[in-house]
């Protein structure tokens, strides 16, 4: 690949690109010996499967349609990317494929927590039933709170953390046609990255840490998201938000977008309007000097104008998806707006 002109990609090692812009790029990605690509031009992508075909034994498979119990499929509106086969082997796997289903992935009425007077479960059946719903995350972005919620008891499960899987699991089987819908059109002249951090605060009753998320959209697709517990416990709700909202820029600096916006940076909204301010005003005061320097990572790509902040109502906020248990009609209007689809009302 090196020897056609491409390169290699500093950030996934398994990606090849070619060509300085839209109209004549080919991008490449490599697994073992399975290959992907795309482009720009048709012609260039034939031109490119000849090159290979002259040095390699190839098989031309077509279209992509699966891959790495990814599916793929191609509508008129963009391409669809959800795992319904591998969520069904999954079901069947666990014995949960005739479950009754449920409408959200984590019970609002129930605190999780170590249960010292619980009763221990097999713990090699429930690693690997978290193990395999941390892949599903791969495009079901609206189960990565959950399954982050279930995944901090891998070492002594209990019973009430077995029904909280199962209870992922029955809502897994009752969209199992849901994936990420990437239109092939945006729907606003804005075509920039945009960004959404959000944290809760003391959500967690037993070691009073926060559950941070952020979500970067490209249009009405999401592109990268995470939901994690903080290393630390904040002490106020404003530096639970600051701390989420650092995290952000690392990440975006990580896929290598940042130089490629416009002047004022990637756009980043956070509900707290004192972590906003506290991220613009470098003045330290009584309330933020306790805060780990390496936070404050976040100011610093404020005053390069990398990054910009702006308030958005929590109404608005896609990223509390990844933060806390939310009741029906609230989930199913951020799954929506967190780009979740499915697959059968889709042209």
């Amino acid at each position: 690949l090196l020897q056609l002109g491409f390169v290699k990609c500093t950030t996934e090692y398994g990606v090849y690109t070619k060509g300085l812009n839209m109209t004549d790029l080919l991008i490449v990605c490599l697994y073992v010996d399975d290959l992907l690509v795309t482009g720009s031009k048709a012609k260039e992508i034939d031109a490119f499967k000849q090159d290979m075909k002259a040095e390699f034994e190839m098989t031309d498979l077509g279209k992509l349609s699966y891959f790495l119990g990814i599916e793929f499929k191609e509508t008129k509106g963009g391409i669809f990317m959800h795992q319904s086969k591998y969520t069904t082997d999954v079901l069947e796997r666990f014995q949960m494929l005739n479950c009754n289903p449920v409408s959200t992935p984590v019970d609002t009425g129930n605190t999780l927590d170590k249960s010292e007077g619980d009763q221990m479960v097999d713990k090699t059946l429930y690693r690997q039933m978290v193990g395999s719903l941390r892949y599903v995350c791969n495009t079901r972005p609206d189960i990565a709170y959950g399954v982050g919620l279930v995944s901090k008891y891998m070492e002594t499960p209990k019973q009430s953390h077995l029904l909280a899987v199962k209870r992922l699991l029955r809502y897994v089987k009752g969209t199992i046609g849901y994936g990420l819908m990437f239109p092939n059109k945006f729907s606003s002249p804005n075509h920039n990255m945009v960004g959404y951090s959000d944290a809760d605060w003391y959500e967690d009753k037993v070691d009073r840490k926060s559950t941070t998320g952020y979500v970067f959209m490209l249009g009405d697709a999401p592109i990268s998201w995470c939901s994690r517990k903080k290393s630390a416990v904040a002490l106020f709700s404003c530096e639970a938000e600051y701390i989420a909202a650092s995290m952000g820029p690392c990440q975006a600096l990580w896929m290598e977008t940042v130089e490629e916006q416009t002047e004022e940076g990637i756009l980043l909204m956070v509900d707290n309007k004192s972590a906003i301010n506290l991220a613009k005003n470098p003045v330290a005061r009584g309330r933020s000097k306790h805060i780990e320097t390496r936070f404050h990572f976040l100011r610093d790509q404020i005053s390069k104008r990398k990054l910009k902040l702006e308030f958005c109502r929590s109404e608005s906020q896609i990223a509390y998806i990844l933060t806390k248990p939310l009741k029906k009609e609230r989930f199913e209007e951020l799954r929506n707006k967190l780009g979740v689809k499915c697959i059968g009302k889709l042209n």
